[in-house]
């Protein structure tokens, strides 16, 4: 029920009915356009709401690009039946071969999803245009062109979509898992072992899972800013956005390998390595300090986050000198440094610009 209800609130999205709102008056312009096309042309309108469904997209870069190569794909395709037609009538083999041959072409560099087009074009002319292929092929493209013309224009007037609301929510979110996941571990240093919390050790996948996801927003945000005439109107520093993404996947990279060792340390026998007890109590300092500045970033001032910059340094040093100065006396291999060393480099991909 649960994953029947989520499922459901994708599709019912504010930019996935603002899409279909679009869709939906696009076919509505092409369809009445239509019929005002000169020739043959005007004999098959119900393409022309095809073409615009076809060219409709998230962005309006992507609009454009998508109802191009749909078009490119169709004249393709449509050479390809006329160059089939002229050897002799449809037949079964021919039907095999224009397939064939459409699916080879949509191999094509650059032709993206003007790929299915091709095939697709191509049976058309071949079985439905028959002996009037010539006025069939010409009123297939004229309105398929029109229909594209109109998706992208009203894609391009009507509220084009800018998606950066969503790339920043997903930075910080991803922030706040990262300190989370710190402090979480910050927090089964300090606990009797083996710790009674223990989500924490199962989440290294789902960080990941959540990095990929932010990487995919900043990109369809930097998208959808393209030939977008809101974005004068709605500035942001995308490329902002990206720097900060590759930090944080850094971030995630180094926070995951410290959940594998910190895990190996509790829970597997042979570990080669472990964590004295004389070092739990300053490691979880570090991680609890350095995982209070990474969810600093979502709200936080300036000011504060310098602050807790400090904290998490200055907790992280304390760490390092405790560990150098056991490491005197105790010669033996601890993951204490590898831990301490992830958290430096951490502060290092997060430290506030000067």
């Amino acid at each position: 029920m649960r994953n029947s209800v989520a499922g459901l609130s994708s599709a019912f999205t504010v930019q996935r009915l603002q899409l279909a709102a679009k869709a939906a008056l696009a076919a509505g312009l092409a369809f009445a356009i239509a019929p005002l096309m000169p020739g043959s042309a005007a004999e098959y309108p119900y393409y022309a709401p095809l073409g615009a469904l076809v060219s409709m997209y998230r962005n309006v870069a992507g609009s454009f690009r998508q109802g191009l190569q749909a078009l490119v794909g169709l004249a393709l395709g449509i050479g390809l039946a006329f160059a089939l037609v002229s050897v002799g009538d449809p037949s079964p083999l021919s039907v095999a071969v224009v397939m064939g041959l459409g699916v080879l072409l949509g191999g094509l560099p650059r032709i993206g999803s003007g790929s299915d087009w091709i095939p697709t074009a191509a049976l058309l002319v071949l079985l439905v245009g028959g002996s009037n292929k010539d006025d069939f092929s010409f009123g297939y493209l004229i309105q398929m062109g029109v229909g594209v013309a109109v998706g992208i224009a009203v894609n391009f007037l009507v509220f084009p979509p800018l998606h950066f609301t969503a790339a920043a929510t997903s930075l910080g979110k991803l922030r706040l898992a990262l300190g989370r996941q710190l402090t979480d571990m910050g927090t089964a240093l300090t606990e009797k072992w083996p710790p009674e919390h223990e989500d924490w050790s199962r989440r290294s996948t789902e960080l990941a899972e959540a990095a990929s996801t932010v990487r995919h927003l900043v990109q369809e945000a930097d998208a959808s800013r393209r030939a977008n005439p809101r974005r004068r109107l709605h500035p942001r520093d995308v490329d902002l956005d990206y720097r900060n993404l590759r930090d944080l996947e850094r971030v995630t990279f180094h926070i995951q390998d410290m959940t594998e060792v910190l895990s190996d340390v509790i829970w597997t026998d042979d570990a080669p390595y472990t964590v004295p007890f004389n070092d739990s109590a300053p490691l979880a300092a570090a991680m609890t300090a350095t995982g209070e500045l990474l969810a600093s970033f979502d709200g936080e001032d300036e000011a504060d986050q310098r602050r807790l910059f400090a904290a998490a340094k200055s907790a992280v040093e304390a760490g390092m000198a405790t560990v150098a100065e056991r490491a005197q006396e105790d010669s033996a291999v601890t993951a204490s440094e590898s831990i301490l060393l992830s958290l430096h480099r951490i502060l290092r991909a997060v430290r506030p610009a000067s």
